[in-house]
């Protein structure tokens, strides 16, 4: 198979599902054939033109997959795996990454870059398609357990994870009293 169905921008109001070439790994990448997905708040918000992206960019970023293949480079991972990639998506290298602030990558260079982490659907074609290609994949894949279903899994590449890292990156302890505002799926996991 050389196309893929993919959930495409292009426009204000508009999301067409096209037929658009199958992506090949480079190096460092791999290829995830996407076996479950959602629709976050920020994708809306893109289909309402209120955060722009460019017209022709494949939306979304909270995969859940199988590797269909990897690039040169990439260890750990084999086709055949079931994965989670993360919404961030970050090189894992950069001063940014080595330094605990990889929403704030900067793609391999040495500085940070304001939501330079926040890539698929932003500034590289996402995942609401039937494959995404993860680039810098040994930084951006985890295994899914065997035990556990991708619906067990599908908060894990966003939702979960922001909420989480909020709470962390706030030095939030057990015990410690905290409000969190707005109890949307992210401030519920924030909370929990």
């Amino acid at each position: 198979m050389t196309t893929m169905r993919a959930a495409i921008f292009e426009q204000k109001n508009e999301i067409s599902l096209r037929e658009v070439p199958k992506p090949s790994p480079g190096p460092g990448e791999a290829l995830v054939r996407v076996t479950l997905t959602t629709i976050c708040g920020t994708d809306v918000h893109i289909l309402r033109g209120e955060y722009p992206v460019k017209s022709g960019l494949i939306v979304g970023h909270e995969p859940v997959g199988v590797v269909e293949d990897v690039g040169a480079g990439v260890i750990g991972y084999a086709p055949g795996d079931r994965v989670i990639v993360g919404a961030i998506t970050p090189c894992g290298q950069c001063r940014a990454c080595l330094s605990g602030s990889q929403s704030q990558c900067d793609h391999g260079g040495d500085g940070y870059e304001a939501l330079g982490g926040w890539r698929f659907g932003n500034t590289i074609d996402g995942c609401q398609a039937d494959y995404v290609l993860v680039p810098d994949a040994q930084a951006n894949l985890a295994k899914i357990p065997a035990n556990l279903a991708d619906e067990d899994v599908l908060l894990c590449p966003d939702i979960m994870s922001t909420g989480f890292s909020a709470a962390e990156r706030a030095g939030v302890k057990i015990g410690d009293a905290v409000v969190v505002f707005a109890q949307g799926p992210i401030g519920l996991c924030a909370t929990a």
